[in-house]
C-alpha cells in the first residue's frame, strides 16, 4: 500500500485528494478530500497575467495541501495546474512558488 497526494489547481478551485493506492494500482482508498475557491485565472485572458491576490491565495492553498500530505504520510504528490497558471506571463513566478510550497513536504512533486 502507498499513499500518495494529488493537487487539481483549476481556474477557480484547487483540491487535494490522499489516497492509499493498492500495490498492484488497481485499488485507491479515499483518504482525505479538500477544496477551496481560489480564482487563480480572474483577469488572467485580460492581463495575461496572474494576479498577485490569486496567486497568493493558491500558494495559501498549496502551502496547507502540502502539509495535509506531509502530516498524513505521503510518499508523493503529483501537481496538476490550468493552463492559465502555465500560459500567465508570470507563470514562473507561479510555479516556483508551487514547489516552494510543496517540494520541502514532498520530495517526489511531478509537475
Amino acid at each position: 500500500m502507498k499513499r500518495v497526494g494529488a493537487v487539481d489547481c483549476g481556474t477557480n478551485s484547487i483540491r487535494l485528494l490522499i489516497a492509499d493506492i493498492d500495490d498492484d494500482g488497481k485499488s485507491l482508498q479515499h483518504i482525505t478530500r479538500q477544496m477551496q475557491i481560489v480564482r487563480l485565472g480572474h483577469g488572467v485572458d485580460a492581463t495575461k497575467r496572474i494576479a498577485p491576490e490569486s496567486m497568493e491565495r493558491t500558494l495559501k492553498a498549496a502551502r496547507e495541501y502540502a502539509a495535509a500530505c506531509s502530516e498524513a504520510g505521503c510518499e508523493s504528490v503529483r501537481f496538476v495546474a490550468t493552463s492559465a497558471s502555465r500560459d500567465a506571463q508570470n507563470a514562473d513566478e507561479f510555479i516556483a512558488g508551487v514547489q516552494e510550497a510543496l517540494l520541502p513536504s514532498a520530495p517526489a512533486l511531478r509537475w
